[in-house]
């Protein structure tokens, strides 16, 4: 039970230190919408999703202004479509915009699972299905791409990878008229899990249930806040505050999550508690890295920094939620992460650096 305590500090939170559920994320199995034609399928895929998803954008809504906390994003993942699209690989792309469509009738942000699993071998059908990326989402505007070409057991599919940095560059060039957007709506993955929710990497998993709500939670600016409150404090210090802070945001997550799932008809699946920042000032991972003690974020000591945030944040959410999943760690964007954005122009991130931090 929330006392008074808890009431006040989470308005608190939300008013002044950027706290916010960041995405509701269904995700939806296209396995039962397999036909004998890729037009067919993609008739049937349109119909389940806008089934499945029909209430989500205001469940979403009703769930914000019940508890005040806001939600920004709406989404939907999808079995990866290159498995749905064996059969006819060539006709993936009618999927694809039948997916695209169904999220514009939803009236959700993003669509993900426009994707291929191919971390340690590509099959025929997914070298063709893969060709069609570029073009697919140049052509649709609420659709996400992401293909795993890696994972830590298999290692990596160097294949996949150079044919990968070929459909990059044909994206971009398909979508130079509109900034190159086709390549913010495509992730490379290594490790990809089957229950993140955020986008442009989210696609449903064929290890989950048939309809799952997954939750992504955020609040860089509660973290900050709080360690503000302690400046003249030790790493163990430190630490635990960000335990306790971590545990705080998720707890409110996992009451969003449990809520959404039952009215919209789908199981609970993780609530992801990535400290995923915004160009806001007073939302950035960076702010965090610097009030720890960094002189700046890219300096020496970051990456070891940015690891016992990452492990701090995970150990606090996890005693938080009944079920914690998808990618939980903190995202470093550089080009959504004001503190990054300022870093990077006083020559203090470096591509060598970004590539430690974000492995880690």
């Amino acid at each position: 039970m929330f006392n008074q305590f808890d009431v006040l500090e989470t308005i608190n939170m939300v008013e002044k230190e950027h706290l916010d559920i960041r995405t509701i994320t269904m995700g939806i199995s296209l396995l039962p919408c397999i036909r004998a034609t890729a037009k067919e399928t993609a008739a049937a895929v349109y119909d389940l999703v806008c089934k499945k998803a029909e209430n989500i954008v205001k469940t979403a809504e009703d769930l914000s202004g019940e508890y005040g906390i806001p939600i920004v994003n709406k989404r939907v993942s999808v079995t990866p479509v290159s498995l749905i699209a064996a059969a006819f690989p060539e006709g993936a792309p009618l999927i694809g915009r039948a997916l695209d469509r169904a999220a514009h009738t939803l009236g959700i942000d993003f669509l993900g699972g426009y994707s291929a699993l191919v971390h340690k071998g590509t099959a025929d059908y997914e070298e063709k299905f893969l060709a069609t990326i570029p073009e697919t989402l140049a052509s649709t505007e609420r659709l996400c791409s992401s293909v795993n070409v890696g994972s830590s057991k298999s290692g990596i599919n160097m294949d996949a990878v150079r044919q990968m940095g070929t459909i990059v560059k044909e994206t971009a060039r398909l979508t130079e008229k509109n900034d190159g957007l086709g390549c913010a709506k495509l992730v490379v993955f290594c490790n990809a899990v089957e229950d993140n929710p955020f986008m442009a990497g989210a696609f449903h998993g064929v290890g989950e249930a048939d309809t799952v709500v997954n939750v992504g939670v955020s609040g860089p600016g509660v973290v900050e806040h709080a360690l503000k409150a302690i400046p003249d404090a030790d790493l163990t210090e430190v630490a635990e505050t960000i335990k306790r802070t971590a545990f705080k945001i998720t707890r409110a997550g996992q009451l969003i999550a449990k809520e959404a799932s039952k009215r919209l008809g789908a199981r609970f699946g993780i609530v992801d508690l990535s400290l995923a920042p915004t160009p806001a000032r007073g939302d950035s991972v960076a702010a965090i890295l610097e009030e720890i003690g960094l002189e700046s974020v890219g300096t020496h000591g970051t990456t070891a920094i940015l690891a016992m945030l990452n492990d701090a944040v995970k150990k606090g959410g996890v005693m938080a939620s009944s079920r914690v999943g998808g990618l939980s760690g903190e995202f470093i964007p550089v080009s959504e992460d004001i503190g990054m954005i300022e870093a990077a122009e006083r020559g203090k991130i470096t591509l060598d650096k970004l590539e430690a931090m974000t492995c880690v």
